[in-house]
């Protein structure tokens, strides 16, 4: 039966996802989010995350994400038509009239799936035999072991023009089928068809489900038009709705903890992740489409683009920017990550190990990052109207995003590092439309595969002024938010009874907010999460730049929970009574800036005075260093 997508959102509208999932997850409202234990995996403190008004849960612990049906078929192992029954039936809708059009045309893709699965098989068998020699050396010589051939269900197409369509219809194929499903080729002369793949090397594509709807072949002639070759579209594959190694890739990332879904631009590149247990796929010889994307971000909020050092990969990244912009929400974005030494990760793999590959692809750049770089170096800065045409393609690319909150952010965002690129001496920051300057980050380098990469350094900035300016924008977080955020991220455990109020006013400063969001999402316990495996996700999630402003900022607060002779407990004591007095301080604000709005009489000065006095006695003990002498254990 055939669900067209109203039919799904109306059960989605009916049904909320917390009431399904809280049938078998007990689950706690936290913020505009429900929090519980996994139903995946087996743990001790909650990471799994239900949000009713996104319709989506996401956990932590394995990575799975999904909606309502998605739920249903993980948790029950139920299929899709299973799911939407039982949901059908708690929302009171019935189920649409079957259609006997959409249930002949499934029988027909049925009877084509099972022929390009007896194909998979006959190549894997051809590899094996004495016809595959020169492609089992040439997969030995690329470091892939036989005992990974099978995993990958990696074949061989030997050169003979009818080779797989005789064996096939020996099967009792036809002729007109095994064209439809792209096996073979029908000439336009009106001759017998003939195999589609020769000679080559065969990579199986799969569904999200693993049913094999495709071929890849990798030609062993080094003359051959086209190196690497891809079935047609047909009634079974659509070559912009899946992407290589996607079923693989959704079984490592449920077994994961790393939280990192990486998209590489070939097969053995995907293969080359997968075999170091790196959850990746591989769009189909094109640029990522926006149904891949969509594909993407069911499975990860935050993908990692791959691309080669080299020209072609540069090219393909921006072609992914510029694709991804419209698309992106609160949620839903992408970072890169740039092999170096003009290697991709397949050659990294073979060259280096598997250790050395995950640490590169740990390396990667901000969605932002990139778009900013990318902008700021398409042509010199050195005219006014090369300056107002940088300005002019970072407000467009800014306006491209729907999503119109993000939009806003963005606009703010780059501007900001707009005002710090052309900052002028005693000018301060602060961009067109009040967009405050941001942090430096480590910047997205198109030579990277040819040079060095790391952290952005000063160096970044063309000219002395925005040096200057970038060395204030590294110490331009508050020391006492500083100093708690690096106590925070150097024991966890402190932030056990205080993750609420984290969630309302963060550590203090507006530069930390979104550090302190996802803290608060990894629902810290450590036995699971500690100092040194904390500090490896957020470098990943894009907070590498931000983590060594923490510090710097953090040594000139002068404060005593970061001393090495001082015990754990004392530790915890003085952090929790500076984390107290400066969400005091944030409250204080908030009540001082309604009451100055509010004045009326003599008792309502007299009480907004006294706010203001209990303020300026806070500052003062902050500034003075006295603050921490009320907080000694």
């Amino acid at each position: 039966m055939r669900f067209d997508d109203r039919f799904l959102e109306e059960i989605k509208s009916r049904v909320r996802l917390s009431d399904v999932i809280g049938k078998t997850v007990k689950l706690k409202r936290q913020g505009r989010e429900y929090v519980g234990l996994s139903p995946f995996t087996k743990e001790r403190s909650p990471s799994f995350f239900v949000n009713d008004d996104k319709g989506f849960y996401h956990d932590f612990s394995s990575g799975k994400h999904g909606d309502l049906i998605s739920f249903l078929q993980e948790t029950e192992r139920l299929t899709f038509m299973e799911a939407v029954e039982r949901l059908a039936a708690e929302a009171g809708m019935a189920l649409p009239a079957p259609d006997p059009q959409f249930a002949e045309q499934e029988k027909k893709r049925q009877g084509l799936g099972d022929w390009m699965e007896l194909a998979a098989s006959w190549f894997e068998g051809e590899l094996h035999r004495p016809v595959g020699k020169a492609a089992r050396d040439y997969l030995t010589r690329r470091g892939l072991p036989e005992q990974e051939w099978k995993r990958f269900r990696i074949g061989f197409a030997p050169n003979n023009r009818t080779a797989l369509k005789d064996y096939l219809i020996t099967k009792g194929a036809k002729a007109g089928d095994l064209v439809e499903a792209g096996l073979l080729i029908s000439p336009e002369d009106g001759g017998a068809p003939y195999d589609r793949f020769r000679d080559r090397i065969i990579f199986p594509i799969a569904d999200a489900r693993g049913r094999t709807v495709s071929f890849g072949g990798r030609a062993m002639d080094p003359e051959a038009r086209a190196k690497y070759l891809n079935g047609p579209e047909t009634s079974l594959f659509h070559k912009g709705r899946l992407l290589y190694g996607l079923p693989e890739a959704r079984k490592l990332l449920h077994a994961s903890n790393d939280e990192q879904l990486v998209v590489v631009e070939g097969y053995m590149d995907a293969i080359a992740c997968q075999r170091a247990n790196i959850p990746a796929v591989a769009p189909l010889g094109t640029a990522l489409t926006e149904d891949q994307m969509e594909v993407l971000w069911r499975l990860h909020p935050e993908p990692t683009l791959c691309f080669d050092g080299d020209g072609a990969g540069m090219r393909a990244a921006a072609r992914s920017i510029d694709r991804a912009l419209p698309l992106l929400k609160p949620g839903k974005s992408f970072k890169f990550a740039i092999v170096v030494g003009g290697k991709d990760p397949d050659d990294v793999l073979r060259e280096q190990g598997p250790n050395a590959l995950k640490a590169q692809l740990a390396e990667t750049t901000p969605f932002v990052d990139a778009l900013f770089t990318r902008e700021r170096d398409a042509e010199p800065l050195d005219t006014p109207e090369r300056k107002a045409g940088l300005k002019q393609r970072l407000r467009a690319a800014a306006g491209s995003i729907a999503d119109k909150d993000l939009a806003q952010a963005y606009k703010d965002d780059l501007y900001g590092r707009l005002d710090v690129l052309f900052a002028r001496p005693g000018r301060g920051g602060g961009g067109e439309d009040g967009g405050a300057p941001r942090q430096a980050r480590r910047p997205f380098q198109p030579g990277a595969g040819k040079g060095q990469r790391g952290a952005m350094t000063f160096d970044a900035f063309p000219t002395p002024e925005g040096k200057e300016a970038a060395k204030k924008l590294a110490v331009s977080l508050d020391p006492l938010a500083a100093a708690l955020a690096k106590g925070a991220l150097d024991d966890p455990h402190r932030l056990d009874d205080h993750l609420e109020l984290l969630e309302r006013s963060g550590f203090g400063d507006p530069g930390l907010s979104e550090l302190a969001k996802e803290i608060i999402r990894l629902r810290l316990d450590a036995d699971h999460l500690d100092s040194g495996a904390l500090a490896r996700h957020l470098r990943d999630r894009g907070f590498a730049g931000l983590l060594t402003d923490i510090d710097r900022a953090a040594a000139r607060a002068g404060a005593p929970f970061l001393k090495q002779d001082v015990t754990l407990a004392a530790a915890r004591s003085q952090w929790t009574h500076a984390f107290e007095v400066l969400n005091r301080l944030a409250a204080l604000e908030t009540a001082l800036s309604s009451a100055k709005a509010n004045l009326g009489g003599r008792s309502d000065m007299a009480a907004f005075e006294r706010l203001k006095a209990e303020r300026d006695t806070l500052k003062r003990a902050v500034r003075s260093g006295d603050i921490w002498t009320d907080g000694e254990a």
